[in-house]
This record gives structure tokens, C-alpha cells and sequence, in this order.
């Protein structure tokens, strides 16, 4: 893939935007232009594949899966080449997974890459939207296998809704009956890239998946990666870390670098997410 980084790793990053074109007018482009970025994996697109287009510039290659309800979700992934590949059904006929999954592969030097932008519905305990959200985590279980089958090298990335330890929630204990910490959610995580206390935790076990951003940060609280707009949880960095890049062991072990971009200030903020950015040593 064509990158004015020579002889630099592949950085791939993922954003949810909050709204793409509200995430532009308060300063993301400007972040993306300092960014050299090669991959972008984008959540909550909220707007048409023209106005992406737009707004990111030619010299991006966009494909987008906008929700099936104008206004909601959409999922996007932009890049420096084209894909040679892409796919947006997830789960059963019957699901609707419209602007919530998208995958493409990308030829890196001979390789090839699967990335996936992914935005796991946000839930509500003990209501319908809650069994929408178990619906596409049962599917999403059930795709990440044939995933890796399909890729040695794969990433899934995006908004996915849960944090999955009391690391990644500074107010963990106030939140084990919601939406985004409940222990059935968590369970999903400890299936993906194994439950906590296991030998092959984060390794490879579980569906054989690795947490990036856990392995790259350690065992720390953190690094939370969305936060409210309301009060002073920014400030206070009372945050979430529910927006993850997911990799295949033989991708997670080729990383040489991860970074949270959080804005230096609230002011600063374009959206209430901040992108989580991956160099890939393919």
C-alpha cells in the first residue's frame, strides 16, 4: 500500500465519529492530516458515501454501509488503495446489520489484510435493544472465526459497546447492571480473546483473538477511549474503554506501536470517542 511513510509500518486507526460531518466542522480533518494514516475504520458515519467523500478528499478510497434508518449508525473504512474485497453481511437473514459491519481486504505487499469496522449496538438492560445488541454480539462470536480462517492477518475495529474488565471503566462497580459492563457482555469478550486469569488471556486464546490496545497499554486503568459530554468527565478521565482493535495473533505480533489520541483539552474534543491508532509491521 502506497505511503509517503517510507520503509514506516502500516498504521491502521479507528474513530467513531459522532456524526462525521460534526466531527469535521470541530477539527477531525485536522487530526487526520497530521495523522499519515493508511487505514481509517469510521463508526456513527451519520451521513451519505458522497459527503464522506467530501469531506475526507480524493486521494481516500471510502466504502460506507450506512444504517437502514437515515441519521443512525453507518460504518465506513477509508484507505490510501483500493480494497479488493469488501463484504457487509453479518448474522441470519433475518438480522438487519445494516451500518454496522463492514469488512474489506487490502493487498500490503503481497499480503493480505482483512480489516472490519464494526458498531456493536449501545443496549438498554432488560429491553429490546438489549436483545438486539446480544443478537449481533451472538453473530459477530460466530463471524470471527470464519474470519481468521478466511485471513491470517485480520482486525476488527470500532465502537463495540463493552468494556470489558474493571480496567476499562474508571466507575466499574457503579456500572455491572448496565448496558456497556453487564456481565453477560463481558462474557462475549472473555470468549473472544480469553477470560481473565487464564494462562492464554489475551494471546491468542479464546476465539484466538488479541486485545491491541490491552497488550499495547498493560494492566493499567485505561486507556478510556470515550467519555460524556456532560459534567466534568473528560476532566476527571471518567471514561470507558470500549473502542478496540481486535487482531489475529499473527497480525497483533507484528505491532510496533499504539496510541490513544485523546484531545488535549474538552474544548478540543470533535468527538465524544477518540481514535485508537496501530502500527503494523506486515
Amino acid at each position: 500500500m502506497p505511503s509517503s511513510r517510507p520503509a514506516t509500518p502500516l498504521r491502521i486507526a479507528t474513530i467513531n465519529t459522532n456524526g462525521i460531518r460534526a466531527a469535521y466542522r470541530k477539527g477531525m480533518g485536522a487530526w487526520l492530516d497530521s495523522r499519515d494514516i493508511d487505514i481509517l475504520a469510521i463508526q456513527e458515519v451519520r451521513a451519505t458515501t458522497e459527503d464522506v467523500q467530501q469531506l475526507l478528499g480524493e486521494e481516500w478510497d471510502v466504502l460506507h454501509d450506512p444504517a437502514s434508518a437515515k441519521g443512525r449508525a453507518g460504518v465506513a473504512i477509508a484507505s490510501r488503495s483500493k480494497a479488493s474485497i469488501h463484504r457487509v453481511v453479518l448474522g441470519p437473514d433475518d438480522f438487519d446489520s445494516a451500518g454496522r459491519w463492514l469488512e474489506a481486504d487490502y493487498e500490503v505487499d503481497g499480503t493480505i489484510v482483512t480489516v472490519v469496522s464494526a458498531y456493536v449496538h449501545s443496549g438498554e438492560a432488560g429491553s429490546p435493544k438489549q436483545d438486539e445488541k446480544f443478537r449481533f454480539l451472538d453473530a459477530m462470536a460466530e463471524r470471527l472465526p470464519e474470519l481468521q480462517r478466511h485471513s491470517e492477518y485480520a482486525v476488527v475495529m470500532g465502537d463495540l459497546n463493552v468494556g470489558h474488565r474493571s480496567l476499562d471503566i474508571r466507575n466499574w462497580k457503579g456500572n455491572v447492571k448496565r448496558a456497556g459492563f453487564l456481565p453477560e457482555e463481558r462474557a462475549y469478550f472473555d470468549r473472544i480473546v480469553g477470560a481473565e486469569g487464564d494462562d492464554d488471556y489475551n494471546a491468542g486464546g479464546g476465539l484466538g483473538w488479541v486485545d491491541v490496545g490491552r497488550k499495547c497499554a498493560g494492566e493499567i486503568d485505561g486507556p478510556y477511549t470515550w467519555w460524556t459530554w456532560r459534567g466534568q468527565a473528560f476532566d476527571n478521565d471518567t471514561g470507558w474503554r470500549i473502542d478496540y482493535q481486535l487482531a489475529t495473533p499473527a497480525l497483533a505480533a507484528t505491532v510496533v506501536g499504539c496510541s490513544v489520541d485523546r484531545a488535549a483539552s474538552y474544548d478540543e474534543r470533535w468527538s465524544d470517542h477518540t481514535p485508537v491508532v496501530v502500527d503494523y509491521a506486515i
